[in-house]
């Protein structure tokens, strides 16, 4: 018997029950009233001959999930042992402080990419520029939304930097933290991250920022009037006793090596704060 088109199709089977009423088992399948008679059974002692080889179980999904270390606050590094021929070759969190203009993401890029262990590079610039529509962009004023985007893009890099470490990653992030907020700033890193995070000062003088500040383009280009406001906050590291690196007269890999040389001393003497 064959279903006019557009008649309704067999309700689905349900486990545990029967055929559905009024639904011949023969309806699920066409053509099987008129089958012939069921094939006779094989005669006493019939061995049926050894069908096709299984194949070959597949390979492990080696791309599927995988259970990972769970991100938690970072806890002081232990000093690498003193036979090590690189004193930093351990796993690492570092801030690197410093106003627009000091060389923060180029100096953190290149010491992440020579490191002797894996290391990441997280900018809070580019987690906060995550944002497209509605962005608060700073430069058209300062109010409570780009003042929640900075602190939402602050708890982001803190959430990634801590994943990476559980799972064997150094990190090193970046960003303009002022002296003058430190429930904002330090604090809110110390409490994102952990109280192993490192936090090194990356300080020029006020020509050589303003200086790489017109090299920028966009939104991160600012005024020469913004650029020496933030600089002459950022003096107030001095005498905090956070490791301050005056970077005028060094290129980015002299000051990657001097960052080296701060963290080494900083591993072996937290600093207080």
């Amino acid at each position: 018997m064959q279903h006019a088109v557009g008649s309704p199709l067999p309700p689905p089977h349900q486990p545990g029950h029967g055929p559905a009423a009024g639904w011949a088992p023969a309806a699920h399948h066409p053509g099987a009233q008129h089958r012939g008679p069921a094939p006779a059974p094989p005669p006493p002692g019939f061995t049926a001959p050894p069908g096709p080889p299984m194949p070959p179980a597949p390979a492990p999904d080696t791309t599927g999930h995988m259970t990972l270390p769970p991100g938690g606050p970072v806890a002081m590094p232990s000093p690498p042992p003193a036979t090590s021929p690189d004193p930093t070759a351990t796993t690492l969190a570092v801030l690197l402080i410093g106003p627009a203009g000091a060389g923060k993401t180029s100096v953190a890029k290149y010491w992440a990419d020579h490191r002797r262990v894996p290391t990441a590079h997280i900018s809070l610039d580019d987690v906060r520029e995550w944002v497209r529509s509605g962005f608060a962009d700073p430069q058209s004023g300062w109010n409570d939304n780009s003042e929640a985007q900075y602190r939402l893009a602050r708890r982001t890099c803190g959430f990634a930097a801590r994943n990476f470490l559980a799972n064997g990653i150094s990190c090193i992030l970046d960003d303009a933290v002022f002296p003058d907020r430190p429930v904002v700033g330090l604090g809110g890193w110390k409490r994102h991250v952990g109280p192993g995070l490192l936090p090194v000062v990356l300080l020029p003088g006020l020509d050589i920022v303003l200086e790489r500040n017109a090299e920028r383009s966009g939104n991160r280009r600012l005024t020469d009037e913004e650029v020496a406001r933030i600089h002459g906050r950022m003096a107030g590291w001095y005498g905090s006793g956070l490791p301050i690196i005056d970077n005028s007269q060094l290129d980015i890999p002299e000051a990657a090596r001097v960052l080296d040389e701060v963290l080494t001393r900083a591993i072996a003497s937290p600093p207080n704060w």
